[in-house]
């Protein structure tokens, strides 16, 4: 995309804007990144420590997670695996051009972070429901990464008391809402409660190892199945017309890699466009590698029975599925405390603008303030996973979100960028560039509604 003259959206300052205020904006970034401070000469100079190979490996992290395990069930509700390749494949062309329109959008805002580009582009008001998007998405996100962790230890203990599956357990310490309770109380508050969070890299290289072993566990396990795993019927085609777009949900909340892509794209030696657009494109494909494999050989080994979790469709005594269970459990304990830290610090840079209070005159609130925050946020999030045991249920509100990150807001940034631009006439790549982000931000408004209506209808009231 062609860089033209102009200037972005000036309302961005209109709340006095300030760099204490924007912590949370810092703390979004991708945890494997490292980028100089925005005020530093060396921006825009080249200056960055990523390679163009570190930052593919980098969106490649960000992307791939415990959103992999729904991807069997995705295919099943797509109609099958062509329905489902298909669906992902025209879904990517426009994933890897949000990227790439974020990165564009980023240079010419000189701005660092997903949401700032979305304030200094599009105004407040798009920012603000931006920075809110992102709270309620984290917030989700930890509900689904709490249920997986049941899930997991549900098999896990099955496992070890040698008990039927089907009887159940009725030793309460063998409870799914104690083992939820007591793994969340012990590991996950206590990381969740300080201001920073240093093992963010550990955790970031922990997740790549453990989603990739969990593909290779479930592709092996097709191509030499276990004699008891019979497949029922394997769907070919979808049930209905609009049942392809129940899947939708799932492609958008693995594919998500947009909050965390400016910072990564700003840490790199030579921040250009046109490199990003070959990250982002290689770290896409590889992604794409991943899940599809994870869910073809799901899809196919299980049909139309596999479960939301494709884990929980394996038998409990299965060692190597067992140990995939414990990487994913390790992955997401680690998880949960970078996505309420994301999440804590959007709400504490919304209340830091509206009170005008920057953090060296907030130290002491701060502190009550942040435990009251990530202990309200604790609860809620654990409690709504006690009582919402489907991880489907989640990922389909969630995934609604996810494409509002994918498709709308960098979708309205292009538009905006555009029609800032000062030209004496419009040439016809103008045109096709704006009349994209329309379609971009139509098709994520399409896709966020249809999910929304169709988990609050159908989901949470069933």
């Amino acid at each position: 995309m062609a860089q033209g003259t102009g200037s972005i959206n000036s309302d961005y300052k209109d709340w006095e804007w300030s760099d204490d205020a924007g912590e949370r904006a810092r703390l979004l970034q991708s945890p494997s990144v490292e980028t100089v401070p925005k005020n530093s000469e060396s921006q825009g100079n080249g200056l960055g420590a990523t390679s163009a190979l570190g930052a593919v490996f980098i969106v490649v992290n960000a992307a791939l997670g415990a959103g992999l395990l729904n991807f069997p069930a995705a295919f099943s509700m797509a109609g099958g695996v062509a329905a489902g390749i298909t669906l992902q494949m025209c879904m990517l062309i426009f994933i890897i051009g949000g990227l790439v329109i974020l990165a564009y959008c980023s240079q010419a805002s000189n701005e660092r972070t997903y949401q700032e580009v979305v304030w200094a582009v599009c105004g407040k008001v798009p920012g603000v429901l931006c920075e809110v998007a992102i709270a309620v998405y984290t917030f989700g996100t930890c509900i689904a990464f709490l249920i997986i962790i049941g899930d997991q230890e549900d098999k896990i203990i099955a496992a070890l008391v040698k008990e039927p599956e089907e009887v159940g357990s009725s030793r309460w310490y063998t409870d799914r809402k104690f083992t939820i309770s007591i793994t969340a109380f012990l590991l996950i508050l206590p990381l969740s409660i300080p201001k920073e969070i240093g093992f963010q890299k550990y955790a970031s290289s922990l997740s790549v190892i453990g989603t990739w072993y969990v593909t290779a566990v479930i592709i092996i396990k097709y191509i030499w199945p276990d004699k008891e795993l019979v497949p029922v019927e394997i769907p070919t085609s979808p049930s209905t017309w609009t049942a392809i777009f129940n899947a939708m949900p799932t492609i958008c909340f693995g594919f998500q890699c947009h909050v965390s892509s400016v910072p990564v794209f700003n840490s790199m030696k030579q921040p250009e466009v046109k490199t990003w657009g070959a990250v982002v494109t290689a770290a896409m494909v590889i992604a794409l590698f991943v899940y599809t494999g994870t869910g073809i050989c799901g899809f196919l080994t299980f049909g139309a029975g596999v479960e939301q979790d494709v884990l929980m469709s394996y038998p409990s005594n299965d060692i190597p599925v067992a140990l995939a269970r414990a990487f994913i459990i390790l992955c997401v304990l680690t998880s949960y405390p970078i996505l309420h830290f994301c999440g804590r610090a959007v709400l504490e840079g919304l209340w830091l603008r509206y009170t005008g209070v920057t953090v060296e005159e907030d130290v002491v609130r701060e502190r009550r303030r942040r435990l009251l925050q990530t202990i309200s946020w604790f609860l809620l999030t654990l409690l709504l996973a006690l009582f919402i045991p489907d991880i489907g249920k989640v990922i389909s509100v969630i995934g609604g979100l996810a494409a509002c990150f994918i498709f709308v807001f960098p979708g309205l940034c292009l538009i905006q960028a555009k029609l800032s631009e000062i030209q004496e006439t419009r040439a016809i790549s103008w045109w096709a560039q704006v009349s994209y982000g329309v379609f971009m931000v139509t098709l994520g408004a399409f896709i966020f509604g249809q999910t929304t209506a169709n988990a609050i209808f159908v989901d949470l009231t069933a």
